[in-house]
Formats: structure tokens, sequence, C-alpha cells
């Protein structure tokens, strides 16, 4: 990636374009619909043709802003799909307390800002070039703030945190929760509906934004007094730095962001008034849901500097699945950074999981509805991080040589759970473990072990999709900072004996941020014309049989079972 330029500390021109979309009125309980768009901006619909462009000579450039754990990224892409010029800033995540993850919500706004304002001025543009702004973040981190003052009652509290814990271990527990269980399962039986097959697993988890809200409430009392009197108001990232950026106008969020939070039903395609009712959550405060690729507002000059329209919000998995073209059902991404998450296109019905898969709302562009079926392992490049922490390692881009250099991990096999062991085997309690160590053990070994274990944990995920949804599964794409080790991704291409494709783009989630922006704007006129702009940096095409490596896999298996359990 570019490195960004500096600030360009000055006050920027306004474009010409000055028309604003308006957010109609909050104090009434929001419907989900999009807010209804001006008439100068009319609201992208995928399944019609797109308006007609107006004549003009101007290239069009696309900022992209991703706001991740541990930095926020920005980059201007052309019509072609190539880098004009990028930025960064590091997150700075505060830890008040124990187990306790924040981020300044004040000072993520100033940060996003000016990460925009150094990747304009590192293309060598100016801001009214700019032809549409889209954002994409990381998802299940939220703020509450007052209506009238625009204040956070509360810093951002991240996904990380750890607060809510004892309320997911009491609700979990709790006699509520497992009536709720017993009766959704016998509705099951009776209608053979996958929304109450759902209900039936239902498990609340720190992850998600349910319980870390129920705790807000209960221990900030100004937030329901102030959601009592219409004035209080929630929102993951993405709906807070839309607020701030057009200056208090908007209020919304995207169904891809929504359904990530687990107080979204996408059976029903709405804000869960089940979950919200049995948990005492006041719908009020939530935000309106609009499609991924549409009209988000403009960005108020006295706040950003300069008018860009918003035109693409997605949540940052659901981002690089669209960035990696995946499109078809069948389709699957696998992106690989601090985790593994695994991403199934299941098209336009959502998938009911026994087994630990999320059902997600990929994208919504105008008719087109698209669900994915997510997989996740928490522990991934966190693991090579702790490797060379203890000098396993002195460079974690130096592990796929390392493995390299050995045969094998002469019986040496690594479970990595960090954070307990997420789908398919479901155990918080589990530990990370290493079994099979001997005199002659050296660090190669240890290093192929662990990295074999990574390979491993995304097999667990392939074949459960597999299995679970009886869906084909086609092709393979890969993206994230972990996937750019070879050794890695060849063992991953033997162990489920498809060929893996890994793209040249690093940034795929920036990437499809800026494609869902561009088709709202019609830069690009249908998904069609992105596969173009997809780019392979390699392919992984198996090349051990199966049955050599099943020996393995099985070793690995019985040391996942043997790890389980451990913490009371």
């Amino acid at each position: 990636m570019d490195s960004g330029a500096g600030d360009t500390g000055e006050t920027t021109a306004v474009p010409e374009d000055n028309s604003s979309l308006p957010c109609p009125d909050k104090n009434v309980l929001p419907v989900v619909e999009s807010c209804s768009p001006s008439t100068e901006s009319p609201l992208f619909d995928f399944s019609a043709s797109l308006p007609a462009r107006e004549p003009t000579q101007k290239e069009d450039y696309i900022l992209s802003i991703d706001i991740g754990t541990s930095s926020i990224r920005g980059h201007i892409y052309t019509k072609y799909g190539t880098l004009k010029g990028s930025a960064s800033k590091q997150q700075t995540i505060l830890h008040p307390e124990q187990g306790r993850y924040e981020i300044d919500p004040l000072e993520l706004v100033e940060k996003v800002k000016s990460v925009a304002h150094e990747c304009i001025a590192a293309s060598g543009l100016q801001p009214q070039q700019v032809t549409c702004m889209g954002i994409t973040t990381m998802r299940a981190t939220f703020v509450t703030w007052d209506r009238e003052t625009g204040q956070p009652f509360h810093n951002l509290i991240t996904w990380q945190d750890l607060r809510a814990s004892d309320y997911v271990s009491v609700w979990n527990k709790s006699y509520t929760l497992r009536t709720l269980n017993f009766g959704a399962k016998v509705l099951h039986m009776l209608m053979r509906k996958k929304r109450h097959l759902a209900a039936s697993v239902l498990r609340f988890m720190t992850k998600q934004v349910t319980m870390r809200l129920l705790w807000a409430l209960d221990n900030i009392p100004e937030i329901r007094k102030k959601a009592g009197e219409g004035n209080a108001m929630f929102g993951c990232i993405e709906t807070w730095v839309l607020w701030k950026l057009t200056g208090g106008k908007c209020h919304v969020t995207d169904y891809s962001c929504a359904s990530s939070t687990g107080l979204f039903d996408p059976f029903q395609m709405e804000w869960s008034g089940i979950v919200c009712g049995l948990l005492n959550i006041p719908m009020s405060i939530f935000p309106l849901i609009r499609d991924t690729s549409g009209e988000f507002g403009v960005t108020d000059p006295d706040v950003f500097g300069f008018q860009v329209p918003i035109t693409a919000v997605v949540a940052d998995q659901q981002g690089a699945m669209f960035g990696q073209c995946c499109f078809d059902v069948g389709d699957v991404k696998c992106t690989m950074g601090t985790g593994t998450f695994l991403d199934l296109n299941t098209g336009s019905k959502p998938h009911a999981s026994v087994g630990g898969l999320y059902p997600l709302v990929g994208w919504k562009i105008g008719s087109e509805l698209v669900f994915i079926a997510e997989g996740q392992c928490a522990d991934t490049g966190n693991i090579l991080d702790w490797a060379k922490s203890i000098d396993l390692l002195s460079d974690t881009s130096q592990s796929s040589q390392i493995a390299q250099s050995v045969p094998d991990s002469g019986g040496v096999v690594f479970v990595p759970a960090f954070s307990g062991l997420q789908a398919p085997f479901n155990d918080d309690k589990a530990v990370t473990s290493m079994v099979g160590l001997r005199p002659s053990t050296t660090k190669a070994q240890i290093v192929r072990a662990m990295l074999e274990s990574l390979a491993f944990r995304f097999k667990a995920l392939y074949e459960m999709a597999l299995t679970e949804t009886r869906i084909p599964l086609s092709h393979v794409r890969v993206d994230g900072g972990v996937a750019n080790n070879d050794f890695l991704v060849q063992l991953m291409a033997d162990l489920v004996d498809q060929t893996i494709d890994r793209s040249r783009h690093g940034e795929m989630t920036c990437l499809g941020a800026a494609f869902l922006a561009g088709l709202a704007k019609g830069v690009w006129s249908s998904k069609e014309e992105l596969y173009a702009l997809r780019h392979s940096d390699r392919q992984f095409k198996p090349q051990r049989n199966w049955q050599h490596l099943k020996v393995l896999y099985h070793m690995w298996d019985n040391a996942v079972h043997r790890s389980r359990n451990w913490y009371p």
C-alpha cells in the first residue's frame, strides 16, 4: 500500500453539486427502509437500468475509507480499479480497566477526516474531483449519544470488549432463554421454518453488540432517560461517522452492518423485536437501515472541509466479499488477518445453522438481496505475532520459508485457541495447546505446526459450510495479511482439494466499498464490469493427495478434543 502524504491543512474547495439528502424525523420509532431521497439524487435501483450520466470530461475518482481495529486506511481508486493515492493512521485502543477495549469516538472522527484529506493530497487531486465516497468498518463496535447535543454518553465499545461476559453467561443459562429455545424448537418441528431453527440454538456472545449495549443501558442511566425522551441515539462505527460527517443530518446504517450486531433478524429483515423485547432495549434509539449501495447523504463542508456524496456503507467482511467479486451462490471468500473469516454466498435466502455459521446480509442493492453464511476463527495473525514475541520468529513474513525448511513438524501439533474455539467446535473454555514435543524438536518444526493448525482450522470451517448448506462450493478466494504465506495457502488448497485464488490487491475491504460506491454513482453500470478489475496474484492448485494429509488432520483433531473444556 502506498504511504499517505502529509495533512493539507488548507480549506478545500466545495464541489458544484451541493445537493443533500435529509433524513426523516427521528422522534418516532424508525421503520426499516431507506430514507426518501431528493429528486436530485435518485436512489440507486440495481434491478433497473441506471440513469444516464450527464456528459462529462472529468475522470471518476472514488474515495474509500476502511475503519479497522488497528488502523484507519483510505484509498483513492480510479474507474479502472487502480490506486491513485493512499493514507492511513493507527487506531488508539483504550483500556480503562482489564478486559475493556474502547476508542474515543471524537478522536476517531478526526482521524477519519485526516485520512481522507491526506489520501486526496497523496493522489494529487483536488477534493472536488472526488466523485463519491464509500465507508467500510469493523463490525459490532458501538456508541450511544445525545441527539440534541451530539455528545457521546461513553466511548466506542469495541467488539473485543469483555465487560458484558457475565451478562452473556447469566443469560445463556437463564430459564428465559432456555424456554425461548425450546419453544422455537417445537415451532420448527411443526412449521419447518428456518427462522425457528435459528432461534432454537440462539446464544448470546460477547462479540455481538447485544449484551454490551444492555450493559451500557444498565450502567449509564442517562441513556435510558434520554431514550424515554426520544433523544438517545445508537449506532455502530459507520452510523456514528455518518452522523458526524453529514453534520447530524443522517442517522443510518446499511443491512450488512445491521445484520452483524446480533440485534437484527435476517429472516424478517428488520431490527429484532423479539431480542429487544426480551432484553428491554428501546428500539427508538436504532438507526434507519438502507441499501448497501445507495445514498447516505453528503458530507458537511463545515465538518469535513468539502462536500462529497457518500454512496456506500458496508461491513468489513462483506466488503471484502464484494471486492473479491464473489457474486454467485457457492462462491467462497476467506480473509486471514487477526482472525480467519470464511464467507459463503448463499444467495437470496439466509442459512439457519446449528453448527455455528452466522446468517448475515452480504449486501442489498435495490431488489437484489444477497446473504452469506460466515464461520470464523478468532486466532490467526495473533498466533504468528505471539510466536514472534517469544522469539520463534524474528519476522512473521519469514514463517513460510521457515516451515518449508523442514520436511514435517516432527509430530508436533498446535491448537490455536487464545480466544477459545469457534465453529464448528464452539467451545469458549478451550485452551491453546501444543503436544508432541520431544528433546529433538526444533523451532522450525514448531513454526510449521502453527501454520498447519491455521490450515486445519480453515478446513474445519470449509467442511462445515459444505455439509450444512449443501451448496456446491465453487472457487475459493483468499485475502488478508496472513494469506501472503505461500506455505499456508498451498496447504489449505491441498486439504480441501480446491484451487485457491489469492488476489493481487491487498485491501479487498476498501476495494469492495469503492465498487459499491461507484455502482451507486454510475461509475460502473453493472457488477459484470467489476470482474475485469479483479486480478489474481497466484492460484494455488492442490498438489498433495488428501489421503496423505488425513493422518495429520486426524492427529490435530484429536489434539483439539484434548484442548476442549479446559477452563472452568
